[in-house]
């Protein structure tokens, strides 16, 4: 038993074993929130007092819950991430209407040129005219 400077018990903190941390978190996998009857049974086969067994639920839902907020913010800024990289894809392929449309074969070589500029850096190497000659 431990005393503070004024004589009086000071409060330590219980320290549990591994098998009854294992049941514990075994039951709260099932149940997140235990009523009186199911309490004091686990309590008692666990060799802890209710209060142990109240608190430690509280403090593992606590936990519980800010895992469960951080999985769903992450899964968020995923989703968002995944939502602004197609609508940047479905912008560029806006871009790409007229590279995907048939060629007129009446259109100037300037368009073609510019086309191809805008879609292979350099022009790509193409050759638009055969070399004559």
């Amino acid at each position: 038993i431990l005393l503070d400077k004024d004589g009086k018990r000071k409060h330590t903190r219980p320290t549990f074993s591994g098998q009854q941390i294992f049941a514990l978190e075994k039951t709260f996998e099932q149940t997140k929130y235990l009523a009186g009857p199911e309490r004091a049974r686990l309590a008692y086969s666990l060799g802890m007092t209710e209060s142990q067994v109240k608190v430690w639920f509280q403090n593992r839902r606590t936990k519980w819950r800010k895992k469960h907020a951080a999985e769903m913010a992450t899964a968020k800024k995923k989703q968002d991430s995944e939502t602004e990289r197609l609508k940047g894809a479905s912008e560029n392929e806006e871009e790409d209407d007229d590279y995907n449309k048939p060629l007129d074969p009446n259109s100037d070589d300037e368009k073609i040129t510019q086309l191809l500029k805008k879609h292979k850096p350099g022009g790509g190497g193409l050759l638009l005219h055969p070399p004559e000659g």
